[in-house]
């Protein structure tokens, strides 16, 4: 296919407005489509043109193939952009555009069904010696066989939905006695999130480090690869921070080189084209692949700030026919970059979604810093989809400098009125642990950060109040304190003007000390 002139996202929030903007700069019109639930969303007002493909729940509109289609023809679109999520990995998604000659941004059908069906995927990288993780070969249709094979591999084993992707679909079971109830609890989570139930089953390797590939490739042979990510800080199989290069490789550069070769060899083995991302499990010096990711990811800006190369711009030009204008060895990486999912969250109750109204909302700036977002004040989070807010990237010369920025740009993040995970983030970037690079998969758990965080909290509010309680200052105080200076300063008081010393403020709590509590009848603040 040549030139496009209208391209579609099939997607929402912050992943479909980064496509809009590589399309605009690449002179492309922009469509949307979306829900009931996100008719005053920021991606559809992005766009040039916007339709409505249904109900709130994903099975009824994002998930909708025939609609989406019928939408597409109609706005006579020439492409249409998966996104993330949805049907990104969908085979029978990528098969109706090919039908109906709309050009699905991303890799063929074929190649789907060799990579982004994850049995079959680590079939396909064998060929390409790429080393796998020990485990059934194909899927597995019932708990009965499946519980044979884990026997024969030795448990615990990890059940995992063949259509799966972004921690879902995804059960360990850590004996004979509960891997039916994991198998079937996996399946489930298939069917519901993927429309497709089938599992596969691997050893489960505890605690290894999540490090994966961004590959791009061509539609003329050329496979490149933007560096690895390392994904390890995770809750419950899902990231909470990305970061390249991986700390654990920058002193082991032979086989930082093997790892990222071993990516482009996996993609290069299934005929892939376009932008996708191979993942590995990495524990004790060898690295193993678990699967390919063929989409565009949450974190691949991560590696545009590492690689300073806009990827998903190059991943529309290679799906309009054109060839990769870098070589690998144009490919320069520099500095270090490392991303927070800002996600309607709240940290101190393992992590439960907090759906809501974003009350106010301000994005931090300044040098080495990006924000990917769709939120803004009034934006409401809805409980039919995923809970991410934001994604903070950000970049610096090193890895300590790039916390150091982090960190200062976590502190200047505002969104008010739900929860967020900015204060696990906040945390996170002072964790001795993190900070040396010395974390895996497991580490959330194995150290009870979350629950040692929550009784850090429990601990600096019961200061709080403590050293409030002895300076005298009780909550009708502290509003007394409030309500006397906002009078004084309607008043016109001389002491707003007049500095320490001159017979103004020298002491406002003294000030509110000598009010009566009792004239003024504040109400408690709870």
């Amino acid at each position: 296919m040549g030139e496009f002139e209208k391209v579609m996202c099939a997607n929402r929030g912050e992943i479909a407005i980064r496509v809009f903007r590589a399309c605009e700069e690449l002179g492309l019109k922009t469509v949307a489509v979306h829900s009931d639930a996100d008719a005053q969303a920021l991606h559809v007002k992005t766009a040039d043109e916007a339709y409505n493909i249904g109900p709130p729940m994903p099975t009824e509109s994002y998930l909708n193939i025939d609609k989406i289609i019928e939408t597409a023809k109609a706005a006579d679109v020439d492409a249409i952009h998966p996104g993330y999520g949805f049907l990104a990995e969908n085979i029978d998604f990528a098969k109706a555009c090919e039908d109906e000659g709309i050009k699905f941004i991303g890799p063929t059908s074929k190649a789907i069904s060799k990579m982004g069906v994850k049995d079959v995927a680590k079939a396909t990288v064998t060929k390409n010696k790429v080393p796998t993780v020990p485990g059934s070969e194909g899927v597995v249709d019932e708990a009965k066989e499946g519980l044979e094979i884990a026997k024969d591999i030795g448990f615990p084993v990890i059940i995992k939905a063949a259509y799966g992707g972004g921690g879902k679909g995804m059960r360990v079971a850590r004996s004979a006695d509960e891997f039916v109830k994991m198998f079937e609890a996996a399946q489930r989570e298939g069917s519901v999130a993927f429309g497709h139930p089938e599992v596969y089953i691997e050893k489960y390797i505890i605690d290894p480090r999540h490090i994966e590939v961004q590959v791009l490739c061509d539609e003329h042979g050329k496979a490149i690869h933007f560096g690895e990510r390392d994904c390890s800080i995770q809750r419950r199989n899902q990231k909470l921070i990305e970061e390249a290069p991986s700390p654990a490789l920058v002193d082991k550069p032979e086989l930082q080189d093997e790892i990222r070769d071993a990516g482009v060899r996996a993609a290069v083995a299934a005929d892939y084209t376009s932008a996708g991302t191979v993942e590995f499990i990495y524990k004790d010096g060898k690295f193993y692949f678990m699967e390919m990711n063929t989409r565009i990811q949450v974190e691949h800006c991560v590696s545009e700030m590492y690689a300073n190369c806009d990827i998903l711009r190059r991943q529309i030009e290679t799906a309009m026919g054109k060839k990769l204008d870098l070589a690998q060895d144009d490919v320069v990486f520099k500095g270090h970059a490392i991303e927070c999912r800002v996600n309607a969250e709240d940290p101190l109750n393992d992590f439960a979604p907090t759906p809501g109204t974003v009350n106010a909302y301000e994005a931090p700036g300044g040098p080495g810093v990006r924000v990917d977002s769709a939120a803004f004040d009034g934006f409401k989070i809805s409980p039919f989809y995923d809970s991410m807010i934001a994604k903070l990237i950000c970049w610096d010369e090193d890895r300590n400098r790039c916390i150091a920025r982090v960190q200062r740009a976590l502190n200047e993040f505002v969104i008010k009125g739900v929860k967020t995970t900015i204060p696990f983030h906040q945390r996170m970037m002072r964790n001795t642990d993190f900070v040396s690079g010395d974390f895996d998969t497991g580490y959330l758990a194995r150290t009870n950060f979350v629950q040692k965080y929550k009784e850090e909290v429990e601990q600096e509010q019961a200061a709080a109040k403590a050293r409030r309680e002895a300076e005298g200052l009780g909550n009708e105080q502290l509003a007394a304190i409030a309500a006397a200076i906002s009078a004084q300063m309607r008043k016109g008081s001389p002491l707003a003007g007049k500095k320490k010393g001159e017979g103004g403020l020298e002491n406002v709590w003294a000030l509110a000390g000598r009010l009566d509590l009792q004239d003024l009848k504040v109400r408690r603040v709870i």
